[in-house]
């Protein structure tokens, strides 16, 4: 007598609890706690750098709204189709962020740009300040995709491998519903994120990496990743003479970050003095908000 055991990866029921009247959404729960977990990372390395405890916290109110806002932007410009083409979802589906659909690149600009208006504020660089948060961010990355296995998302294409991720028919795409599972490339780039906050977090320990330098480490590494996920992943997405348009994103952007970290490393070897515009005794006025 045999006994056949099949192994895979279960897709939650849903990705939403209802507590009374509120809806509580397991996607923007993942970005939350991602949030928390990259703000107190970010705070334990800002201080270890010369920065005033809780600093972290006042840029978090600039830099979050702000990356949010980047990283929809950025979602909806290079899925434009979706939402406004011949029977796009329309302008009600693009403001809809808690149904996934959240673009990294876009959330770091934007969340820089909020990061640089704090530290300008403040008195602060922003090298250093970047340098600190950026095995943060990377942890939070890792925790905020798995937003994406509630929504039954951005996974790849069919597998029979052990690990492969169930998905319910309703979600499967066009031309795949007669496929079970497939590759959870949610779970990939969460694990890959991990690796990368780690790799960051040892360099700059080992090699004291400094003016944004561990920052450019986090870029490139993660973009090496994300251009190997791209490849396997299956859903809608802009196409550029046939190939996803986050390919060539991964690639330009990894490129950007490595010219970066090789100019800075030869033009500013070593650490910063100090994390302030002026370095003085004095503390950091409190980012107004």
């Amino acid at each position: 007598m045999s006994v056949e055991l099949s192994a895979f990866i279960p897709s939650p029921s849903s990705g939403v609890w209802n507590l009374g009247p509120l809806p509580v959404r397991a996607y923007a729960l993942c970005i939350l706690i991602g949030i928390v977990v990259a703000v107190w990372v970010g705070n334990r390395r800002w201080v270890a750098r010369g920065g005033k405890a809780g600093f972290i916290t006042d840029v978090a109110l600039w830099a979050v709204p702000f990356g949010i806002v980047g990283a929809r932007l950025y979602h909806v410009t290079t899925d434009y189709s979706t939402y406004f083409g011949p029977n796009g979802l329309g302008l009600g589906a693009a403001l809809k962020i808690w149904n996934g659909g959240l673009g990294i690149w876009g959330a770091v600009a934007g969340g820089a740009l909020g990061a640089w208006i704090a530290c300008r504020r403040a008195g602060v660089l922003l090298p250093p300040l970047a340098d600190a948060i950026a095995p943060g961010v990377a942890f939070a990355q890792a925790i905020g995709r798995w937003g994406n296995w509630f929504n039954q998302e951005l996974f790849g294409s069919p597998t029979d491998l052990p690990w492969g991720l169930t998905i319910d028919p309703a979600n499967r795409p066009s031309g795949f519903a007669q496929y079970e599972t497939f590759h959870p490339t949610f779970l990939y780039e969460s694990l890959w994120c991990v690796l990368v906050a780690l790799i960051v977090i040892w360099a700059d320990k080992r090699f004291q990496l400094g003016h944004g330098r561990a920052f450019a480490l986090y870029v490139f590494a993660y973009c090496v990743g994300r251009l190997v996920f791209e490849l396997v992943r299956i859903d809608n997405a802009t196409l550029i003479f046939g190939v996803r348009v986050n390919v060539f994103t991964s690639i330009l952007v990894a490129i950007a970050a490595a010219i970066y970290f090789v100019i800075s490393a030869i033009k500013r070897p070593g650490r910063e003095a100090s994390v302030y515009r002026e370095p003085t005794d004095r503390e950091p006025q409190p980012v107004p908000v």
